[in-house]
């Protein structure tokens, strides 16, 4: 009998079984392989598009061939495991990875930030805020961070490295409309460590500054988003920013109110 099979893409990609048990391909092609076929959602994948994938638009005389072979281990790798090889299924259309529902990390983390988006909009923010904690804890690094020296799953890597940046956003924006701007400081202050230009977290940690009394210290992030982006590409800061440093140089008493400066715009 098959075991059920996990495949994890947010941080290191894994396979293991439901007892946690690895069962990862060690080759790079074989991972890399059958990371592209679960991150199609299950539609097939052509042999050009998986070749142009794997090889990086540079294929050898011999890239169709040796994808027959890759696919061939890929089915033994996953017998030899224990796991289903009829799930990798060969369609007129190209290759495609047949998963059991819930079976990937990005699907449950992708339908508990759909679940926090309609309770949010209810006004249910302290259980919207627990959903995009739980969506968060799915993630052990950036995506698919063996992967990344494969250019196509670099790219994809970098936008599901954005869908947490999304809602890592969304949760300090409700954890700021629940008043919780005390215990939510540290968290920003990390953020704009691993992320030095992304606008919006500096301007959360302002407004979470600000409002537990520290707005000198509000300026001092303003002032160090400004360096980097002066030094790095010459630009100031977008208009927002802007407008969030005259607000708090002017002690405006607009920053008091729960709703961020952005989304009252």
């Amino acid at each position: 009998m098959s075991k059920t099979v996990f495949f994890r893409v947010l941080g290191t990609f894994t396979v293991e079984t439901s007892g946690g048990t690895p069962r990862t391909p060690q080759a790079l092609k074989l991972r890399a392989l059958l990371a592209l076929l679960c991150l199609n959602d299950g539609h097939p994948m052509s042999a050009p598009q998986l070749i142009e994938a794997l090889w990086s638009g540079a294929p050898p005389r011999t890239a169709s061939t040796a994808l027959q072979v890759y696919v061939s281990r890929l089915r033994k790798h996953l017998a030899e495991s224990g796991l289903d090889a009829s799930a990798l299924v060969t369609r007129p259309a190209g290759y495609l990875l047949e998963t059991a529902p819930h079976a990937l990390d990005l699907h449950g983390f992708e339908a508990l930030y759909r679940e926090a988006g309609g309770l949010r909009g209810a006004g249910r923010l302290e259980e919207a805020s627990l959903a995009l904690s739980r969506a968060l804890e799915l993630w052990a690094g950036p995506a698919l961070a063996d992967l990344r020296t494969v250019p196509a799953l670099h790219s994809l890597g970098r936008r599901l490295d954005e869908k947490r940046s999304a809602a890592l956003e969304e949760r300090a924006e409700t954890e700021l409309l629940l008043g919780r701007h005390k215990q939510l400081t540290g968290e920003l202050y990390g953020l704009i460590d691993e992320q030095p230009m992304r606008e919006t977290f500096h301007e959360l940690l302002m407004l979470a500054l600000y409002r537990s009394g520290r707005p000198a210290e509000a300026l001092m992030i303003y002032n160090r988003i400004r360096r980097v982006l002066i030094d790095e590409l010459g630009i100031e800061p977008g208009p927002r920013l802007r407008q969030l440093q005259q607000s708090v140089l002017s002690r405006d008493i607009s920053l008091e109110a729960l709703v961020p400066a952005h989304l009252a715009c």
